[in-house]
């Protein structure tokens, strides 16, 4: 099939919210288009929208996102604007996705995954376990708290939101004594120089879909499907599949402390689950290997088992 390229007359329009991360992953995008089709830089227009998540008020206040709304936080004024036309694609970070698309909208392609660990930030201590009793730890991420508190009870949590020079400026402040930022956005945007350490997943299992961009469009748009065919990752996908199915079967929010990561050998998939109450005080995990064809399968019966484990109550939002 010949592919009717953009040219600057008529440019392919990328659409991503403003923060310097969501720009990067625009950037790495166009970047992978411009080689796959050997086009030069002006055939595409990256389209900066402002989300209900980037409200410099909120972001100030440390509002909770569950305060705010859900996932569509990140998303829903990027997929209106995919809608009506006024651009061509969305790239979003896959663990601000919601499971479903709005109707109309596919997200089929993936970039490579980067990094998937959590990052452990702080000026004077170097880890969890080296942070002394009580102290405080500023985190957004409604599963980090929970995680934090399962593992460290005695820590005092608190809501901490900002890019990373505010999160740092407020550790320079004295509001926390550590924070926790995603490896990935920080390899990304080439912070080497941020006090950071790689959590094991073992420690703390990171976030569904950490470290991956995906990129949705239209579902009529056969040009633009064509185009994002020959830069998806396949075993990104693969991976995510998995994870997104487990965190479909529970329901997944903002508001559900889960975790999940699966990783590829060959042709076998490893899928590690969590689900823990949000004050922390119970976590519940399982560990299962199988087909990575069957990935979304193994996702919804490991939601299935961790549930019936769970019983009524569990989480305190349903």
């Amino acid at each position: 099939m010949t592919i009717a390229l953009p040219t600057p007359a008529q440019r392919l329009k990328i659409g991503t919210r403003g923060s310097p991360l969501a720009l990067a992953q625009a950037h790495e995008t166009r970047t992978r288009l411009m080689a796959a089709f050997d086009l030069p830089e002006d055939v595409f227009e990256i389209v900066v929208i402002k989300t209900t998540g980037d409200d410099a008020a909120l972001i100030a206040a440390d509002r909770p996102l569950k305060e705010i709304g859900n996932k569509g936080l990140f998303t829903k004024e990027i997929e209106e604007q995919l809608l009506s036309g006024g651009i061509d694609i969305a790239v979003h970070s896959m663990k601000d996705m919601p499971v479903e698309q709005p109707a109309g909208l596919v997200l089929d392609c993936n970039l490579p995954r980067e990094n998937t660990a959590d990052a452990f930030v702080s000026l004077t201590y170097a880890s969890i376990a080296g942070l002394p009793q009580g102290a405080t730890v500023g985190t957004s991420s409604l599963r980090r708290r929970a995680q934090l508190l399962n593992r460290r009870p005695d820590l005092n949590v608190v809501e901490f939101r900002g890019n990373v020079q505010t999160r740092l400026k407020k550790l320079g402040d004295g509001v926390a004594e550590a924070t926790f930022l995603a490896m990935a956005g920080l390899n990304r945007l080439g912070m080497a120089d941020v006090p950071r350490a790689a959590i094991a997943p073992e420690e703390m299992l990171p976030a569904i879909a950490q470290g991956a961009i995906g990129i949705e469009r239209r579902a009529d748009d056969s040009r633009t499907a064509a185009m994002l065919a020959a830069i998806h990752h396949a075993e990104t996908g693969q991976r995510l599949a998995a994870e997104r199915a487990f965190l479909a079967a529970l329901d997944g929010s903002c508001e559900t402390p889960i975790a999940g990561l699966a990783t590829l050998d060959g042709g076998t998939l490893r899928l590690r689950g969590e689900i823990l109450r949000t004050d922390g005080s119970e976590a519940l995990a399982d560990d299962v290997t199988g087909a990575v064809e069957d990935g979304a399968e193994m996702g919804r019966a490991m939601a299935a088992k961790l549930l019936g484990l769970a019983g009524d109550g569990f989480f305190d939002w349903k």
